[in-house]
């Protein structure tokens, strides 16, 4: 059963429209609502009020002038142009404007761990919704304290106990002898300053080697569902009685030696745990270890397991490390037997990925080499005389700059959740072109976008952070990222059937493939350059230091939705799919969706006890939903696409597309899943090893298996449907709709605050797939 209100009929003359977004986007209203709009006196804020809200923040931060500010809007107003999510979201707030919150502003991090306030911020980055990488490699965790005194963690008291005018803010602690008490503050530094203080306590010299009896005060924490006032969102700590017991017990297993990397991985993802129960729409992670980590890349082998009665479950103690994605870090060329190892692991588990870590660190010194060849040569002396050598060569390009600089542009290979940032202890903020509402022969049309989303990403190196490693990061390697999605649709619109053909061939070097392939460069190498032009100019009026490196694509999953794009440089699912979207049961923006005229079904998550799926939104046991959207992408019914099958891409056409992408328009690296079948295996790994091997500029990319079967997996975000079903399903929405003004249906249904908080640290399609159990 699919929950679908009592319907009247349209009155007479009224007209479907999805408002603000364009036809093409049929989730955006979904999406904007749940995930970009704000809680203001009136309501929810309106896209025009998010815009005037995120400008008046770029304004104030980046000193721009009213020529810059007016291109922001209309690029805005116009959808070709947006700023990160996380900005849309925070930025413009009084929030945001305090130092302590900066980066909050920020999608992608990455922190070294070298010691426990690492683990804290790491939390802290978390809990303002930035996705947070971490290198987890033997020459940084060497430096981490031995673990010398045993915790005891004696009791936790109740959350919210304490009247909201009678609460502390900050976290404080008292020793009397062996005995501990933690009274954890109301914010969210108190969460954070109480589990580093666990770290910090198991490597005191003060205990001398022994027990440390650990009382927890939590009578101060806003109970469930208060509202966060400065954030967003509602408070929901049901998680955060059970970190300090989680943490007690790793760090028990280390007494006299340091963390292993795989315990390294699993503290800083119980905070994440914590924290998604907490208030953040999705904790996002990155994970990267050695390659020669035996330990760390079979971490999630194995991680379903069958109890007696032939039930499956996931292991407990390995749960949270769901919470990211792990890479393992090769400083040399692999060989074609682990590249290909790695991607069979890929195909069957989802796990095994590999980063290139020499052209990383190339790319992330282009300031000093500045020429193809000169990172070719540094690859070269890296991979085959080491790190050591590499960086000796390195000074000669640079005599003057210290050890410590030199450590930071040989450590500049730290990963963003999803990959497409490069960096060390680093914040980089993301801004994004919707090509696929540019037209591809207005070539000033496309720079007013690039321009627009250059100058929004610039204004945030205006941001000195407090935290020391941040803020030396950003004196020597300022970095923005500037993304697009939606590629794909802009060639299909500038190439027609005839490029769907020949990616449908393969994409050969054909005559008219090689044509094709210049045109696209041509498109790529242009953009790549008014961002670099952009944000050079910009900086050189405000007296910042130049980035060197200012281009990427993230996946871009959500704000795709907001125009109907193709994620990224990615292409679609199909020609026509029925896109699914999760909401929490009951949420005001899903009722909207209902008298919209969509439909409403549980989630995969939501089950009877047989395992069976629910089929009732509204039965007891359903905890979350799933809005129905049936889509069409905007060429669909361009002459000849439908006879295309987007399914059937194979793999090789997919990494050649994305190859051309990193080689003509990315300066950081591309974020990718590309989609592969079993027979695709050997020629994949053949054409990663030989990338590696001839200089090609690979460094990473997630690798997908193909689901063929919506039978394996049921209710998948994606479903493709074809074009008779979709007119039908597309009907059956118009028929059922009680409102055509989605913005006047949401205010029928939208009381108290808005539980979630902003969009999530990662975008990627990937992470919206369910984990497969074994077969």
């Amino acid at each position: 059963m699919t929950l679908t209100p009592n319907r009247v009929a349209l009155h007479a003359g009224e007209s479907a429209s999805f408002g603000d977004f364009p036809a093409t986007a049929p989730a955006a209203n979904p999406v904007f609502y749940r995930t970009y709009s704000r809680r203001i006196p009136e309501g929810r804020e309106s896209w025009a009020q998010v815009g005037q809200r995120n400008l008046e923040g770029l304004r104030k931060l980046g000193n721009l002038n009213q020529l810059e500010l007016d291109l922001l809007a209309r690029m805005q107003a116009e959808k070709k142009a947006l700023p990160s999510g996380r900005w849309l979201w925070i930025g413009g707030t009084g929030w945001i404007e305090q130092p302590v919150n900066f980066s909050g502003s920020y999608n992608c991090t990455s922190t070294n761990l070298v010691d426990w306030q690492a683990f804290g911020l790491m939390m802290d980055l978390a809990m303002m919704g930035c996705g947070t990488g971490a290198i987890i490699e033997p020459h940084l965790i060497d430096r981490l304290p031995v673990v010398r005194n045993r915790l005891k963690v004696v009791s936790v008291s109740d959350i919210g106990v304490t009247p909201a005018g009678q609460r502390q803010d900050e976290c404080t602690h008292c020793i009397e002898g062996n005995r501990v008490t933690i009274k954890v503050g109301d914010t969210r530094r108190g969460w954070v300053d109480s589990y580093q203080l666990m770290l910090e306590l198991c490597s005191d010299e003060r205990f001398d080697g022994g027990l440390i009896e650990i009382e927890v005060d939590l009578n101060d924490v806003r109970p469930v569902g208060e509202t966060l006032k400065g954030f967003g969102g509602m408070a929901n700590p049901v998680k955060l009685k059970d970190l300090y017991g989680r943490v007690e017990r790793l760090l028990n297993k280390a007494i006299g030696r340091r963390l292993t990397s795989v315990e390294c991985c699993l503290l800083i993802d119980e905070a994440a745990v914590t924290i998604v129960a907490g208030n953040i729409r999705r904790s996002a992670g990155m994970r990267q270890f050695a390659a020669d980590d035996d330990a760390a890349s079979s971490a999630k082998d194995n991680l379903w397991q069958q109890d007696d009665q032939g039930n499956w479950r996931i292991d407990p103690e390995r749960d949270a490390l769901r919470m990211a994605n792990h890479t393992r870090v090769y400083h040399t060329r692999p060989s074609r037997d682990v590249v290909l190892a790695a991607v069979t692991k890929q195909f069957h588990s989802g796990e095994g990925a590999i980063q290139f870590a020499p052209e990383a660190i190339a790319r992330s010194n282009s300031d000093l080499l500045s020429t193809a060849e000169l990172r070719q040569e540094f690859i070269e002396i890296y991979c085959d005389q080491g790190r050591d050598e590499a960086g000796r060569w390195l000074r000669l390009h640079n005599t003057e700059m210290s050890e410590a600089e030199l450590e930071h542009r040989l450590g500049r290979y730290g990963l963003n959740p999803c990959g497409e940032i490069l960096g060390a202890d680093f914040h980089c903020n993301l801004a994004e072109i919707h090509l696929n509402q540019i037209d591809p022969s207005d070539e000033e049309g496309q720079a007013d976008a690039f321009r627009a989303a250059a100058l929004s990403v610039a204004c945030l190196l205006n941001h000195r952070f407090e935290v020391e490693r941040y803020r030396q990061s950003r004196e020597w390697d300022p970095i923005v990222g500037v993304s697009f999605t939606g590629l794909f649709d802009f060639f299909v619109h500038a190439f027609g059937t005839p490029w769907l053909q020949w990616w449908e061939a393969g994409r050969p070097d054909t005559e008219e493939g090689l044509a094709f392939k210049a045109q696209e460069a041509a498109y790529l190498s242009r953009w790549k350059q008014v961002v670099n032009d952009t944000v050079w100019d910009y900086c050189d009026r405000h007296g910042l230091r130049r980035p060197n490196r200012c281009t990427t694509v993230q996946p871009a999953g959500t704000k795709s939705l907001l125009t109907g794009a193709a994620p990224g440089w990615h292409p679609p699912k199909a020609q026509r799919f029925i896109r699914r979207i999760t909401f929490r049961k009951n949420d005001p923006v899903a009722m909207a969706c209902m008298d919209f005229g969509y439909t409403v079904v549980p989630s995969q998550s939501d089950k009877d006890d047989q395992g069976r799926l629910l089929d009732d939104p509204f039965d007891s046991r359903c905890t979350e939903w799933l809005v129905e959207i049936p889509t069409e992408v905007s060429w669909a019914n361009l002459p000849g696409a439908d006879a295309v099958d987007i399914n059937g891409f194979s793999a090789m056409a997919q990494f050649d597309f994305y190859m051309q992408v990193q080689t003509h328009y990315t300066a950081h690296n591309t974020s990718a899943t590309i989609e592969f079948r079993e027979h695709e295996i050997e020629p994949l790994a053949d054409a990663l090893h030989g990338a590696m091997l001839h200089g090609e500029g690979y460094i990473s990319a997630a690798l997908l298996a193909r689901f063929d079967a919506n039978a394996t997996f049921p209710r998948l975000p994606f479903e493709p449907i074809d074009a008779a079903t979709y007119e039908r399903m597309q009907s059956e929405v118009v028929q059922r709709r009680v409102s055509s003004d989605f913005f006047a249906a949401l205010k029928r249904y939208d009381m108290g605050e808005i539980a979630e908080a902003g969009p999530a640290g990662c975008d990627s399609d990937k992470c919206l797939l369910p984990l497969a159990k074994p077969s």
